[in-house]
């Protein structure tokens, strides 16, 4: 189904004809997008589990071959059923908001959704391992379940000390996937430090810093409003994320990896570069700082440790720098096409 005769413009380990059958849930996001196209070019067949059918409607339209499935991690009995439904031999976890700010206003649906929604999924996925179908299982998990972290870089066995919501709830997660593998099951967690691309939605930062540049530049906009800009963060391209969770699932056995570029540049490097970018140079005229965007906990120095990715074959294509400019490049090329 869908198969195609060309590989991923990176050879991966699953870049073969075969049988798999792989579920993406929270297919309709960033990372899901990326991971969707991907395991169609590698000939994959490929069901996708969406919100809501708004959802479903969005996927057919762009990718006429996945199989579209309505469903929600809240809701253990509709789990169950499309994984039995389903009997896929590879799950992609990547469902549930990604945005840490909104785990302050929303803490309880984020410790259902992101804490308990991946056992209900590791359950359903044991079920049927138990039944004689193994699968295996990559879990979404977060830097962000290292909060103020004991050490930088942060690695595999770094103490977990999460301060928010968002990493609380993925920290269980974390702990949940382990729990799993120790049962004999192939579950990974993918420990994903900061990614983006111009598919990230307007409400992250790396996105509204690009969009404000952009439009600015373009005198479309007077200021940009920010929080704290002196935070550092680790931050990567996410079409090489994805491709590191592929190589992650393709392995002999379960395990837990940091996702990361190694290198930390704070929300005020990003900021100049990506007005550096499009001639601003004096950007600190169009920036101002507003406290009510600053977070109730904000961990300072998110940085990976990539050295066991690295063992199994990764490294990022695209650094920081390049990172910024494709982000302004799409706002800029988005922008003119409007106006």
């Amino acid at each position: 189904m869908g198969a195609l005769s060309r590989c991923p413009r990176r050879c991966i380990p699953s870049c073969r004809m075969s049988s798999q059958r792989h579920l993406v849930t929270g297919a309709n996001g960033q990372d899901g997008g990326y991971l969707v196209e991907r395991l169609l070019e590698a000939g994959h067949e490929v069901h996708a589990m969406c919100h809501n059918r708004d959802g479903v409607d969005r996927l057919s339209v762009e990718h006429p071959v996945v199989v579209g499935h309505v469903a929600d991690l809240a809701d253990s009995t509709a789990i169950g059923r499309l994984v039995a439904d389903v009997e896929p031999t590879h799950i992609y976890n990547l469902a549930g908001n990604t945005s840490v700010a909104r785990s302050w206003e929303f803490p309880a649906e984020t410790a259902d959704v992101l804490g308990l929604g991946p056992v209900r999924l590791f359950d359903a996925a044991w079920r049927q391992t138990s039944a004689g179908r193994p699968v295996r299982v990559v879990q979404a998990s977060s830097a962000e379940i290292f909060g103020d972290a004991v050490q930088v870089p942060q690695n595999e066995s770094t103490p977990r000390r999460a301060v928010t919501p968002y990493g609380a709830a993925k920290s269980f997660a974390h702990d949940m996937a382990a729990i799993y593998r120790e049962r004999g099951m192939h579950v990974s967690a993918a420990i994903l430090y900061n990614h983006e691309s111009p598919r990230r939605p307007a409400s992250f930062v790396a996105r509204k810093i690009v969009m404000g540049a952009a439009r600015i530049s373009l005198g479309l906009q007077d200021e940009l409003a920010l929080g704290n800009i002196d935070v550092f963060r680790d931050w990567g391209y996410a079409p090489d994320y994805v491709d590191a969770m592929i190589r992650i699932i393709e392995q002999p056995t379960g395990g837990d990896y940091v996702v990361a570029t190694g290198v930390a540049h704070s929300v005020r490097e990003f900021v100049a570069t990506a007005f550096g970018y499009v001639g601003i140079d004096d950007w600190e005229k169009f920036v101002r700082i507003d406290p009510a965007f600053y977070r109730p906990a904000d961990p300072q120095q998110l940085v990976g440790d990539p050295a066991r990715l690295r063992q199994i074959g990764w490294t990022p294509s695209v650094g920081f720098e390049a990172l910024v400019h494709i982000m302004v490049d799409a706002e800029m090329a988005a922008l003119r096409a409007k106006h």
